[in-house]
This record gives C-alpha cells, sequence and structure tokens, in this order.
C-alpha cells in the first residue's frame, strides 16, 4: 500500500475477495453462448477468444514465476542479494486483478466501440503500426509520466505501492494502485485504437501486443541476468530498445534513474540512466552458483504438493497450511502429467533460499513423492539420488546438510549413517531431522536443570534427546 493512497487506490472487486472473477462470467458467457448460437458468418472470433488471452496470460505469469524463483535461489547471475520479504508477498497477491481488467476492457471495446468486433485473423500493416506506435508515444509518454510519478505527491499516494518492493520478481511488474492501471491501459490503447480507426486491426495485433507487454515486464523485473553480452555486442542498436533485468532493477534500489519502460534509449537522450549500469550487468552475468552452508534435503509429498512449493502457485506457497483448493481437482491431468515429468527427471532441483545474517541456507528437494517411498524397487534409485545431492553438496562447501521427512528413514538408508559409509571422506556433516529436533529441544532447556521428565513412546527423538541429557550430567526420567 502506498504510504499516503489515493484516490482509486483499491480495485472495484477487491471486496469480493476470491470471488473477484464472477465480473468477468456475464462477459464469458456472452461470448460463449455468441459464438455457438450464430451462423459461421456472424460468429465474432476475437470475442471468443478473449477468455483464452486472459488464461494465456495467466499460464505466461505463472510460467515466469517459477522460472524466476528457481534461478534465484540457485543464485547464478542474481542482481540483488537481499530475500523477498512476508510483506512484498502479501502486497502482490492481487497481480491477477490487472488481467481482470483487461478482459473487461476487451470485452467493453468490443461490443461498444467501433471496428473493435470481427476482427481479422492477421494483417501486416497493422502490427507494424503497432510496433512504430509503441515506439514512438507509448514509450515516450511513458517516460515522462513515469519521472512525474515519482514526484512526491504522486509518489506517496500511487507509485510508492509499486516501489515497496526493493527486490523484483515477474508479478512485481503489475503491482500498481487501480489508478495507475487505468494511465498504463489509456496509453497502452494509442496504438489499439489507432489500428482500430484506420481499419488495420486483427486478432495478432491486439494479442502479440498483450504478449509483449507481459514478456518484457515479467523478463525486466527479474532479479538475475540473462540476456548474454554477445547479444549486444552482434546488435549494438538493440541497447537502446530493449532494457535488461539490472537495467530495471537499478530503477528500484536508486529510484532516480532509469525510467524507461521497455526501451532505455529515452533514458540516453535525457541523461537519467544510471552510471553503473553496464558494472552491474557484467558483474551479474559472471556471477556463480551460491555455495550454501546450510542445505536442507526434501522431496514432494502428495501428487499436488508441487503447486504448494515457492515455485509453484504464489497464492499456495504462501499459505502452505490452507485447505484444499477446487481448482486443483480440475489441474489432474497437468498434476499427472508434472508426476511422469518428475519421474523421468529424476534430478534433485533448488526450491527456495533463505539467508539469516551471514549464514546461506538452500531447500533442495527430490522429485520423488510419498508413494514412491513405500515401494521398493524405488529405494535403489532414491538412495542414489540422495547420494548424489550429497556429493554435490559436498563439492560446493556446504557445511550441513539435513535428511528431511522420508529422505532419513530406517529402512531406507539407516537414517543417513549409509552415506557416511559409502563416503568416509566426506566434509559435510549429514544429518537427520531427528538430530535437528533434538537440538532445539536441548536449546529451550533452562540453565541448571537437573531433572527432566520425558513422557510418552520412547521414539527415535526421545532417545536423542535422553542420551544427550544424560551426557550432561541431567537425570533423565
Amino acid at each position: 500500500m502506498a504510504s499516503n493512497p489515493g484516490l482509486l487506490t483499491d480495485w472495484p472487486w477487491t471486496p469480493l475477495g476470491n470471488f473477484k472473477y464472477v465480473v468477468l462470467a456475464p462477459w464469458v458467457i456472452h461470448s460463449m453462448y455468441s459464438f455457438i448460437v450464430k451462423d459461421e458468418r456472424s460468429r465474432d472470433l476475437f470475442n471468443f477468444l478473449i477468455l483464452p488471452l486472459m488464461l494465456m496470460r495467466i499460464l505466461h505469469f505463472q510460467l515466469w514465476t517459477s522460472f524466476s524463483r528457481h534461478r534465484t535461489a540457485k543464485g547464478n547471475n542474481r542482481i540483488l542479494d537481499k530475500p523477498i520479504d512476508f510483506d512484498q508477498v502479501d502486497h502482490e497477491t492481487n497481480w491477477d486483478d490487472q488481467i481482470i481488467f483487461n478482459g473487461l476492457v476487451f470485452y467493453l471495446g468490443n461490443r461498444y466501440l467501433p471496428g473493435f468486433s470481427h476482427l481479422p485473423l492477421w494483417r501486416w500493416d497493422g502490427i507494424i503500426l503497432t510496433m512504430l506506435l509503441h515506439a514512438g508515444p507509448v514509450e515516450f509518454i511513458y517516460y515522462w509520466f513515469h519521472r512525474a510519478a515519482h514526484h512526491h505527491f504522486i509518489y506517496s499516494r500511487y507509485h510508492s505501492h509499486h516501489h515497496s518492493s526493493i527486490v523484483t520478481e515477474p508479478i512485481t511488474s503489475v503491482i500498481h494502485p487501480f489508478a495507475e492501471h487505468i494511465v498504463y491501459y489509456t496509453l497502452f490503447f494509442i496504438p489499439v485504437m489507432t489500428c482500430t480507426l484506420t481499419g488495420t486491426a486483427s486478432i495478432a495485433s491486439f494479442a502479440g501486443y498483450v504478449l509483449y507487454i507481459d514478456f518484457m515486464n515479467n523478463m525486466g523485473h527479474c532479479n538475475f541476468e540473462f540476456i548474454p553480452e554477445w547479444f549486444f555486442s552482434l546488435f549494438p542498436l538493440l541497447k537502446y530498445l530493449i532494457y535488461t533485468p539490472c537495467f530495471h532493477s537499478l530503477h528500484h534500489t536508486q529510484f532516480q534513474t532509469n525510467y524507461s519502460l521497455f526501451m532505455p534509449m529515452y533514458d540516453y537522450f535525457y541523461g537519467t540512466t544510471d552510471k553503473s549500469t553496464n558494472n552491474l550487468y557484467k558483474s551479474s552475468l559472471q556471477r556463480q552458483e551460491d555455495s550454501p552452508d546450510v542445505v536442507h534435503l526434501t522431496h514432494l509429498t502428495t501428487l499436488e504438493s508441487v503447486y504448494h512449493l515457492r515455485l509453484g502457485f504464489p497464492s499456495l506457497a504462501s499459505r502452505p497450511q490452507s485447505p484444499r483448493k477446487w481448482y486443483i481437482r480440475m489441474l489432474f491431468p497437468l498434476t499427472l502429467c508434472t508426476t511422469l515429468l518428475a519421474r523421468i527427471y529424476g534430478r534433485t532441483f533448488v526450491v527456495e533460499r533463505n539467508v539469516f545474517k551471514n549464514l546461506k541456507l538452500q531447500t533442495w528437494s527430490l522429485p520423488k513423492f510419498n508413494l514412491h517411498y513405500f515401494m521398493t524397487l524405488q529405494r535403489e534409485g532414491i538412495n542414489r539420488s540422495i547420494e548424489e545431492a550429497i556429493l554435490e553438496a559436498d563439492g560446493k562447501g556446504t557445511k550441513v546438510l539435513s535428511l528431511g521427512l522420508m529422505n532419513q528413514g530406517g529402512d531406507l538408508n539407516e537414517n543417513g549413517e549409509l552415506y557416511i559409509k559409502r563416503n568416509p571422506n566426506l566434509k559435510v556433516k549429514v544429518v537427520d531431522g531427528s538430530s535437528l529436533a533434538v537440538a532445539v529441544v536441548l536449546n529451550i532447556i533452562p540453565k541448571g536443570t537437573t531433572q527432566v521428565i520425558l513422557r510418552g513412546n520412547l521414539s527415535k527423538v526421545a532417545l536423542g534427546i535422553a542420551i544427550a541429557l544424560c551426557q550432561r550430567g541431567i537425570k533423565v526420567i
């Protein structure tokens, strides 16, 4: 939220909460009904394709978010080391509001604006005109509006909401108050309306323009650099036509530089390019993967747990204990494909990273589900994957690797002892979850305690606590 919220900060459908998509229902139903009942000549293909376009946008954002979080967790080419905090996660949960707004704008335009319906599938002149109008009026006006948005009056009421995310990720690109989105959509409508009025509009020019904006927005808000130097060496002029994640990241840290939308040429022309842009770009490209101090090796649980990972759906990842969502059931075919892909891929992957002062921690996951651990034929493969992860962590200089959940079963690998026997020269300390639980309990027992009573079944954790207390000279009952 902005420091001093102004008018039209909230979206009109905010009070609807999770039911906000109902505002699109009448338009979706009407478009589908019209396409089905009308004859082939009177059908409006564009009106029917608005919903698939919106769904494609959601998928586009999701793929970029998953890819960005995975790459940022690994660390190679990362720009900023600061992790994303919980406040940023909370205020970015409404990233899909602008997709609803986009749908409403297209449905209303299709119904009430002349020339906005029954569009042809493709027209080259409309596509070229859209490109020229974006590079000219849209980028130019946006540059000056963006500079004005950093004036104290507008910034405190609106634009500070976007800049509260210092460490950016793809969905950060669309986190603005409703009033700002009205301005942006007005700008982006310049090419759309011009093509409509000149009779050069097509479904390809409209859909392509929306996907171009999404692609550039998502790419520019990643917290890692991936556009190679040779790209700009072969095509020097593209330096002024395509911004990079480093270019825009500096705008979120320095605030008063790099104002351009997607084309930095206006910053170069008006002298607002940050002087450290090139140095940050080169240093980010040279950055290697992180060498974590601690690695926690976990695995997937249910078939749907992949959606609850930080790499999965942001809304589910931020609320891991939330009840099962209805739309997860509808994704069962995709879930099944994910399960098969995990079986084929078979490699450990980085889920997330955390930093506690100078201590770097990473969570790695095996692409295995709970059901795999109950299959005798899977045990050898699971042990091999765990051992490969341990050796990889050892090679990176990791100090401690903890085996979480079923990765440390007694029947599976003797609580991790199997790997130590096989690799006696390991430098990394391999511990299981029970060891960490014992350490936590020991640290909360007050100093000066002389006697401790343990209740319940004598589990592995309880036995470890009892042994550790006895070694300290504390009487255990």
